[in-house]
């Protein structure tokens, strides 16, 4: 007897196909009900019904009318810029911050506060946090957003399912309730935030959006005072047995090296860190040394030094070029991912530092052209961690659309004819 579905089986499938026009719309930009209908396998009179809830929501609005075909001309809809946004919350060893991103990938705007964080302790970091997020907040809600919810970016092991920071050497930071303290500091729901790794967050938003887009394997190395590893295999992130997967940085690559932030010696983040960069390039009283400097400002200085010849510069970026491709070649032994994506400051020195770590990866990896390994810079260096958080955050709207709350001043488009524009 064939089965009938019944309420939960409709509501289900309802929001499945919600969810598959909004990847559609994000990925295609202005589309017509047909071409939604035809793309997406559905009939007409289901996607026009979809996008009807949708407009409700206030996620899509019409965007003209196709030109061309035969029969009367279609509407266009489109996602509705910063109908539903999420934010990332950057954690760093000198500086807070958040980075809002809506639905259609656009980036809303971006906040950073200057901060020793070691030293302030983390409740002091999580009133700075909680003023960002409030002030961002308050920003996209005077465009006429909403924000579904945020990620926080932390540069050590973190307890995802409860947002706990289990352990952050270079924050000095151990087992730190971040969703509660956050929560309890904004009034806000408990289920509105998160937190992961931030190299795990900077290789989904390369992947969202990125070097690694398209990619479903790839390696994806973030330089900061730390270096960690997000893992992409088969188009999912790597997490292992308890989720501390990628903590790259702490191989220990030369037994006899320099003490490391964790307690332990000869770790490959200090042969290849922003801390060994600057103490390679600069002595201590040089002002890329100072703390008031973002790491972009300390990039630009680098980069002009590098341009214009200096010579001590040049052999700081072929010694971290050096030990970034001995690490590098070890992970694609390991994986044999398709790309390793440069993140974080190495980003910023693509002509200095790709060349040498591809010839150390073609070098010391056993298969034959380094397994088909490519090394390429991220998109987004710096700021690919925050991205990545805002990019997590907006998955719970990807995954089911129902959750944006009706817009009552997005009604009258719900039910806009084929072939007309709302007033």
């Amino acid at each position: 007897m064939p089965h009938t579905p019944g309420p939960a089986d409709r509501a289900g499938l309802r929001r499945a196909n919600l969810d598959l026009l909004v990847r559609m719309l994000r990925e295609r930009g202005q589309v017509s009900r047909a071409q939604l209908a035809v793309h997406s396998g559905l009939s007409k009179a289901t996607v026009s019904s979809l996008v009807g809830d949708l407009a409700r929501r206030g996620v899509v609005r019409p965007a003209g009318i196709t030109a061309g075909g035969q029969g009367r001309p279609g509407e266009l809809v489109e996602l509705r810029p910063a109908a539903a946004c999420g934010v990332g919350l950057d954690l760093q060893v000198d500086h807070v911050g958040a980075t809002v991103v809506d639905l259609t990938g656009e980036v809303l705007l971006r906040r950073r506060i200057a901060c020793d964080v070691p030293s302030s302790g983390h409740e002091r970091v999580l009133d700075l946090l909680a003023d960002v997020l409030t002030g961002v907040l308050d920003d996209v809600r005077a465009r006429g957003g909403w924000v579904v919810g945020a990620t926080a970016a932390v540069p050590g092991l973190v307890d995802t399912d409860g947002a706990v920071v289990r352990f952050a050497s270079r924050l000095r930071w151990r087992e730190v309730a971040l969703r509660d303290g956050l929560a309890a500091r904004t009034g806000l729901a408990l289920d509105f935030f998160g937190a992961d790794n931030d190299a795990n967050l900077a290789a989904v938003a390369e992947h969202d959006a990125g070097a690694a887009a398209g990619l479903d394997d790839f390696v994806h190395l973030a330089g900061g005072h730390g270096v960690g590893a997000g893992v992409f295999s088969r188009g999912e992130l790597v997490r292992g047995h308890l989720g501390y997967a990628g903590e790259v940085g702490h191989m220990m690559l030369d037994p006899l090296g320099p003490w490391c932030s964790c307690g332990r010696r000869g770790c490959w983040e200090t042969q290849v860190g922003l801390g060994a960069l600057l103490h390679a390039c600069a002595t201590p009283d040089d002002p890329v040394h100072d703390p008031a400097l973002d790491p972009d400002a300390r990039m630009v200085l680098v980069r002009a030094r590098a341009e214009t010849g200096d010579r001590r510069t040049l052999d700081a970026l072929h010694q971290i070029g050096a030990a970034l491709g001995a690490g590098a070649a070890v992970l694609v032994n390991l994986l044999n991912p398709a790309a390793v994506v440069l993140g974080g400051y190495f980003a910023a020195l693509p002509e200095w530092l790709v060349e040498p770590v591809r010839s150390e990866v073609a070098a010391r990896v056993l298969a034959e052209g380094a397994g088909g390994a490519t090394v390429v810079a991220s998109r987004l260096g710096f700021r690919g961690p925050s991205t990545g958080g805002a990019v997590h955050a907006l998955r719970r709207v990807l995954d089911e659309p129902a959750v944006v709350p009706v817009d009552e001043h997005a009604e009258n488009t719900a039910n806009v004819p084929e072939g007309m524009v709302a007033p």
